[in-house]
């Protein structure tokens, strides 16, 4: 990211980012006077800084104990695209494990998201999703049944969205999602290895194959610590009315 600060602050942030680089994820910065004196500069000039980085998640202050290097989060963007793929681009290695799996008939709230009949069959199941064997995402999904004949757990080790495919000709070509911020319960918090105290990020969404059908209903929960949501932006253009 390009930085914004002026002269000497600039200079300070390279020798930031330098000693940051240099350091492990979540070690402690030297105290800001040591740091100050190190490089001969005004503790106004370094807070500023360090300001900065901790601006751009590169530096995480911890109130009465000091500043430390964050680890990095994944940044996913809020576009069609399966968590497998996303990891993919991101250099590292997608896992998978089944947590829950069961039949079942659809209730009225699952019926209206996926625009099914009430009582049609629906697969739900539950999967932890990894980044190089790291928890990342807890992804509750349920599927109508009579789309996907013969799917069992077992089939569920890797992308879902390239089993649809190959397997039922199921594409994914849109869908809506809906972000929040939430605490997890004790449950998923135990599967994400974290504390029920660590915020999460919650995204619910529906998704859509060529055939406009909703084939997909996902409720995902993503550790607040690892994941920072992109999304891009765009201005919807103005229609102006036509004189007489």
């Amino acid at each position: 990211m390009h930085s914004s600060l002026p002269g000497k602050a600039a200079e300070v942030r390279a020798l930031l980012l330098s000693l940051v680089d240099g350091l492990p994820e979540g070690a402690a910065l030297p105290p800001e006077r040591v740091l100050a004196v190190r490089w001969s500069v005004a503790r106004m000039t370094l807070r500023r800084a360090v300001d900065e980085l901790v601006i751009e998640e590169l530096l995480v202050r911890r109130h009465g104990s000091g500043t430390y290097t964050a680890r990095p989060k994944v940044a996913k963007w809020l576009g069609v695209m399966g968590f497998s793929e996303d990891i993919r681009r991101r250099g590292m290695e997608p896992g998978s494990r089944t947590l829950e799996f069961r039949r079942g008939k659809a209730e009225r709230a699952a019926a209206r998201r996926l625009r099914i009949p009430v009582g049609d069959p629906v697969l739900t199941f539950t999967r932890l999703r990894l980044a190089d064997d790291l928890p990342m995402v807890v992804e509750r999904t349920t599927l109508p049944g009579s789309y996907v004949p013969g799917l069992e757990a077992e089939d569920l080790s890797g992308s879902l969205y390239e089993l649809l495919t190959n397997r039922y000709g199921i594409e994914l070509v849109s869908g809506t999602s809906k972000l929040e911020p939430v605490m997890p319960d004790a449950r998923t918090a135990e599967w994400l290895n974290i504390p029920c105290t660590q915020p999460c990020l919650a995204l619910h969404g529906v998704s859509f194959d060529r055939r406009e059908r909703v084939f997909e209903y996902t409720s995902a929960v993503y550790r607040g610590d690892r994941y920072a949501f992109t999304a891009e932006l765009r201005m919807t253009p103005t229609l102006h009315a036509e004189g007489p």
